[in-house]
């Protein structure tokens, strides 16, 4: 019982890599099939505007900077 019991598990376990189907992407030369890149301020709060985009990240920068921190 024993045995057939092993068998069966090491059956189960060779058969288990038979269902893997082949993962092949197809390139199409010159284009890009992703999803559309937008800039980091097309989207929401900004909506499009850049310099508030800009002086948002430039204030983030200082506020990480150690040195203008503890002066």
């Amino acid at each position: 019982m024993r045995k057939l019991a092993m068998v069966a598990a090491a059956a189960a376990f060779a058969l288990a890599g038979c269902g893997e189907r082949p993962q092949v992407v197809q390139y199409k030369q010159g284009t890009y099939q992703g999803k559309p890149d937008q800039p980091p301020y097309a989207v929401a709060p900004y909506d499009g505007n850049k310099q508030k985009w800009e002086s948002d990240i430039r204030s983030r920068s200082q506020n990480q900077n150690e040195y203008k921190r503890t002066s």
